[in-house]
């Protein structure tokens, strides 16, 4: 959530499974910093649905290129959603001001990985996001933008998706779990790896797969 609120950052403590933090002083705010999950992972579906839904309509997308297109921008999110939660979630607090941002942006949900309405970004800003991905693709890849954009929000809603599932259900005893397990590691033993939500893909290529317990 790439808001800056008006109170202090706190020190590191350990994770509560109860509760919510207040992060603005204003009420507006506040109620505008929580977000029912169905909500921003909707208008990334739709997102995607309507890029499609243009692309073909218009003659931009066609077959097999779609596809590959599509499977591109899903690829393309997940090296993003790595990036963005080592360097921007994970930026170092060297400063009053730069912990303050650390822990809106994510260094609130460390403290509270429980609290379900504040496991995606608000619709505003959802929206937003949305509306400066197409025009930062169409500026980019064209054409091309319509395929790249519907699989990069696709993959942005699986993201959502996933994270929220992980943090409210309980593990599935099947090759699912992984997902749980890899990001308990993140937010329960190391949290200077494990970055990946969506893939361990990154994790795997970049080096910062969680080691694994000798006890």
């Amino acid at each position: 959530m790439a808001i800056v609120s008006d109170t202090a950052a706190p020190t590191p403590v350990r994770p509560k499974h109860k509760g919510s933090a207040q992060l603005f002083k204003n009420p507006m705010l506040e109620r505008l910093s929580h977000t029912h999950i169905a909500l921003p992972v909707s208008i990334f579906i739709i997102t995607a649905l309507i890029s499609l839904y243009y692309g073909f309509t218009h003659g931009f997308l066609s077959g097999v290129s779609a596809l590959g297109l599509f499977v591109g921008g899903w690829f393309l999110f997940t090296f993003v959603e790595y990036l963005v939660h080592r360097y921007v979630y994970h930026i170092p607090a060297t400063s009053p001001g730069r912990a303050k941002f650390q822990y809106t942006m994510h260094g609130v949900h460390h403290e509270y990985p429980k609290d379900e309405t504040r496991l995606a970004m608000p619709p505003i800003i959802t929206v937003f996001v949305a509306s400066l991905l197409f025009f930062i693709f169409r500026f980019v890849f064209g054409t091309w933008a319509f395929g790249i954009l519907a699989g990069f929000t696709f993959g942005y809603a699986l993201y959502l998706f996933v994270h929220y599932a992980i943090h409210v259900y309980s593990p599935p005893k099947n090759f699912l779990k992984v997902w749980w397990t890899h990001h308990a590691q993140h937010h329960y033993r190391q949290d200077e790896v494990a970055f990946g939500v969506s893939s361990t893909l990154w994790d795997h290529i970049i080096g910062t797969m969680p080691t694994k317990r000798n006890d």
